[in-house]
């Protein structure tokens, strides 16, 4: 053969045992090399596409003898010319991640639509996750990411879905720093409501936030006010509550899922040492910082026994982690749900707002709104299914 030029070799059909064993035999009979190959299953059904270079008067030929070959088989078999060859200098590539409890063909009409307005065109879709929630990843190359991340913002609100936007590329493999809030992120609920609780002041301590919320008083000021009301709790409270602590669904699946990937996690808690330190530890992760109370011979004086963790110092604290781990901060991801987690989802590579107060939603990268928190595994690009083998493999013995 002479002249040869690129052609794309097209399977598709019913998959089973040995097509492309066979498919390369032939191909490798006939002398051709293989320049690239891709291949995809869809609930049996197989599309296998492999690009060589063959003379365009030997096409023909070509595919007939392919088609003897794998006559016993459910496949049809194409051969067709290359208009381009892809290389490694095409357009940016990016992937959107879209979550919601049920993803509907006219929220894939609508998204779909709005890449390609914004001059992106989708390469690849595949199903992340149906439980517990629905999940897919598409692929998309060019565009612009403003615009894209934009664009889809929009989708997101009309179609009450979750849209993530990231650019595409190797640095998503690598060892990465996640950084969860504690209080309505890790765990549910605020350390502080069930400590008050236990000692009869919650109306007291919910008023003092209220004012905080409402502007009237900034966080350290309302921290220690309300810290003061705990004053004279002893350490069997401190017990208590922390026994009480529920974590947030999918909580558990996330970090262990993650740590078998080598990642490095961190909670960064404006709560309480004393009781989100074991938790901590019980969960194997790797890093913490919170407030500590002041504790005198068992019982909580009322004061804090070290400055204030607060907005900025949760942001430091990330920094702090991430210097640590060795990752630098384009690797990191933070998640919070409200205003004083903000500096750290702004300086992280990927802020998630996590069921999160409109304004911290708005400055988040991304916002999660579905409750379990091992969603965000999806937003890594790791499905339900090497989840589960993950999980099967372990209680094998063989991870």
């Amino acid at each position: 053969m002479s002249d040869r030029t690129p052609h794309l070799v097209t399977l598709t059909g019913q998959d089973g045992p040995g097509i492309a064993e066979r498919l390369f035999a032939a191909l490798a009979g006939q002398g051709i090399a293989v320049f690239d190959v891709e291949q995809v299953r869809v609930h049996g059904r197989l599309l296998l596409c492999v690009e060589i270079e063959v003379a365009e008067p030997d096409a023909g030929e070509l595919s007939r003898a392919l088609s003897r070959e794998l006559r016993t088989v459910q496949v049809e078999v194409a051969i067709a010319p290359l208009r381009e060859r892809e290389t490694g200098t095409g357009p940016d590539r990016y992937l959107v991640t879209v979550l919601a409890p049920e993803i509907d063909a006219g929220t894939l009409q609508g998204i779909t639509g709005r890449v390609s307005r914004c001059g992106g065109n989708i390469e690849r879709i595949v199903r992340l996750s149906a439980y517990p929630v629905h999940s897919y990843e598409l692929t998309v190359a060019g565009g612009d990411l403003t615009l894209l991340r934009r664009a889809l913002a929009d989708e997101a609100v009309q179609h009450e879905v979750d849209i993530a936007v990231q650019v595409a590329g190797l640095h998503r493999r690598a060892k990465h720093l996640i950084v969860l809030d504690a209080d309505s992120t890790l765990i549910q609920g605020e350390v502080i409501d069930l400590l008050a609780a236990r000692g009869g002041c919650g109306a007291q301590v919910a008023a003092v936030t209220e004012a905080a919320m409402a502007g009237d008083i900034d966080f350290e000021e309302a921290l220690r006010r309300r810290v003061r009301l705990l004053a004279g709790l002893g350490q069997a409270d401190l017990d208590a509550v922390r026994r009480s602590i529920v974590l947030a669904p999918g909580a558990r699946t996330l970090v262990r899922t993650l740590k078998r990937l080598g990642y490095e996690m961190a909670v960064v808690s404006g709560g309480f040492m004393e009781v989100i330190g074991p938790l901590v530890a019980e969960l194997g992760i790797d890093h913490l910082a919170a407030n500590v109370l002041s504790v005198e011979g068992g019982v909580i004086t009322g004061e804090l026994a070290a400055p204030v963790l607060d907005r900025a110092g949760k942001a430091s604290a990330l920094i702090r982690f991430a210097r640590a781990a060795g990752v630098p901060l384009s690797r990191t991801i933070a998640v919070g749900d409200g205003a004083n987690d903000l500096d750290m989802l702004a300086v992280a590579g990927l802020g998630i707002a996590f069921n999160a107060k409109p304004v911290v939603r708005q400055a988040a990268d991304t916002a999660l709104s579905v409750p379990y928190l091992d969603a965000i595994l999806f937003l890594l690009g790791i499905s339900r299914r090497e989840v589960e083998l993950a999980d099967q493999l372990d209680e094998a013995g063989r991870v």
